[in-house]
């Protein structure tokens, strides 16, 4: 009787606290943001002179744990009145927050898997219909992005069977149609300075990779700290059902998507398990544990942070990357390029890079609000704005007119501290004389940690005339050649930028869908747990194996310790959504 007598008391409050909030408000439409450098969704009735609110948000994608700094933590004080903690996942964080009976204000899930579903049916996120929030302090979202709201909505009633009609949020990377695919986002970087020097060797498999690689290593041997370099250079933040980095390769070169436990064929709709015999994760385990053998692979890479990786590749330490933000990212440097060091695309021969269908339901990344927030409206606000072209152009590239802003064309463009900033974000100070009142530690220090986009990059922002919300492609700067070296590669290539180059290339796309996983029974939960974080731990000890026979012997332990745990029920239940997934990306395709 207590705990009812308590909730109807907290529903009250927040009922008379929107209802207050909903006499003041005014969250300007979409397109009111377009010319005068203004933010909409400005916290309703902000009282200039009231203390900060503190924010909570806990998202499964952050890297960052504290207090949002930056110029970015000065925009939403100035435009919110607010400040962000951020809180990232790891080992029973999400089991601790759920326990204490409130998973934060803003709450951003990794996908929509079990923490997804035990959150909704926990009654731990905030319905997004209650005392018209969306229509009241979401009016962006509402408008713009209504199949992402309405999947969300679906999602919720299979979570529930039928029982509810609840909306919680919606996925990230929303896109209006589907009929184009996303940016790339496997782009193989590498030295290509390094590969120049080489002579521009035939890459066709993945012992040529090697052979490459151990090239690399005779030639440039240490950073320009003086350390050991390495090919590659990997991080176990993110590892979830295998090693991410490992079935992040998978794909990379064999076009197949992680799902559950195995590697996914979208063209055919067969699942590789984990522990297939020579199956495309074992293939991939192995050519990691090549490399450390090889003396190729940083010794690092179990314990390291992704932080802690990216500074290493920022001083020349790592050769290769097959994500683009975790290579020619950080070391595209203005000093790097005037140096004639280069990191940039060069895909072997043999390898078919997947891309991702563009989704108008959205991806399996959730926006959501806590259902025990005291300030429900001004969370719907935050996301709001992050919603809006403006917001998200912010969000992306730093303060409107400070480092980007359209031109008398309507395209996107990027002023000339802001294109240092792009390009050297860990570096670049935002000075009170390029930042103004946003002045304050390096661009980098000022980005959004929450770590989870709204739009995808391919989407147009309809406030240009035609250019996406990803800066690469921007008619301003496109094909844009500032060094001698980036010439070289597009002489090499005949490719004017890593789009063109790519899509000459084979390469497969994962159609976008509407499918989610199904739920697991608690007993089966834990029996996935235990096999998943078995094939992590032993994959991890397969990777720093000294010889082949000891490589050998990890391996079998690991499918041997995996089988005990009852791996053929978690392969099973790996193939029959295999078979789910591929029948709704067959009806996309018209079959």
């Amino acid at each position: 009787m207590m705990k009812k007598i308590i909730s109807f008391v907290l529903v009250l409050a927040m009922v008379m606290s929107l209802a207050a909030c909903t006499k003041t408000a005014d969250v300007t439409g979409r397109g009111s943001d377009n010319n005068t450098g203004a933010v909409t969704g400005e916290a309703a009735g902000k009282d200039e002179n009231a203390a900060p609110v503190e924010l909570v948000v806990y998202s499964q994608l952050a890297n960052y744990s504290g207090e949002q700094q930056g110029w970015i933590a000065k925009l939403l004080l100035e435009k919110f009145n607010v400040k962000l903690t951020i809180i990232p996942d790891s080992d029973g964080v999400f089991d601790t927050r759920m326990e204490s009976g409130t998973l934060g204000d803003i709450v951003v899930f990794g996908s929509t898997g079990n923490d997804y579903k035990r959150a909704v049916k926990s009654g731990m996120l905030l319905d997004w219909n209650k005392y018209n929030l969306l229509d009241n302090y979401g009016k962006d979202i509402r408008d713009t992005m209504g199949q992402a709201l309405a999947a969300n909505k679906s999602l919720t009633s299979t979570i529930t069977e039928g029982a509810s009609d609840a909306l919680y949020g919606f996925g990230h990377s929303v896109a209006s149609s589907s009929e184009s695919h996303e940016q790339f986002f496997y782009t193989w970087d590498i030295r290509w300075d390094l590969y120049k020097a080489l002579g521009y060797p035939v890459v066709k498999n993945l012992d040529d990779l090697v052979t490459l690689f151990e090239q690399m290593k005779q030639i440039c041997p240490t950073d320009e700290n003086g350390n050991p370099t390495y090919a590659v250079s990997i991080w176990p933040d993110w590892d979830g059902n295998m090693v991410m980095y490992v079935k992040a390769f998978a794909t990379a070169y064999w076009g197949y998507d992680e799902m559950q436990l195995g590697i996914y064929d979208p063209d055919t709709g067969k699942m590789h398990d984990a522990l297939e015999p020579d199956g495309p994760y074992l293939t991939s385990l192995k050519f990691f544990n090549t490399l450390y053998q090889k003396g190729l692979l940083d010794p690092n890479s179990m314990t390291q942070t992704y932080t802690e990786m990216i500074e290493k590749m920022k001083v020349g330490g790592v050769f290769f990357s097959i994500f683009n933000y975790a290579g020619s990212g950080p070391f595209n440097t203005d000093t790097h390029l005037s140096e004639g060091k280069y990191m940039y695309t060069m895909v072997p021969e043999e390898a078919v890079p997947l891309c991702y269908g563009m989704s108008p339901y959205g991806g399996n990344r959730v926006w959501t609000i806590g259902a025990n927030t005291e300030h429900p409206e001004l969370c719907m606000q935050i996301i709001n704005w992050l919603c809006t072209p403006d917001g998200y152009m912010t969000a992306l590239y730093g303060p409107k007119d400070i480092t980007w802003y359209y031109d008398a064309d309507g395209r996107a463009c990027l002023t000339d501290f802001g294109l240092k900033c792009i390009n050297d974000k860990e570096n670049t100070v935002m000075s009170e004389e390029k930042a103004g009142k946003y002045a304050g530690g390096t661009f980098h220090d000022g980005e959004l940690q929450i770590n989870n986009t709204t739009w995808s990059g391919n989407e147009i922002n309809p406030n240009t005339s035609g250019d996406t919300y990803d800066q690469q492609y921007w008619r301003s700067i496109a094909n844009k050649i500032d060094y001698p070296i980036q010439q070289d590669w597009v002489d090499y290539n005949g490719a004017e930028n890593v789009a063109e180059y790519m899509e000459h290339l084979q390469y497969k796309v994962a159609p976008a869908t509407e499918y989610n996983e199904a739920e697991m029974d608690d007993d089966f939960e834990l029996i996935w747990k235990q096999v998943t974080t078995c094939i992590v731990d032993y994959s991890w000890k397969a990777i720093y194996a000294a010889s082949d026979g000891e490589y050998n012997y990890y391996v079998n332990q690991m499918i041997n310790t995996a089988n005990a745990y009852g791996y053929e029920q978690c392969k099973q239940w790996s193939i029959d959504e295999a078979a789910k997934r591929h029948a709704l990306e067959e009806a996309v395709r018209g079959k």
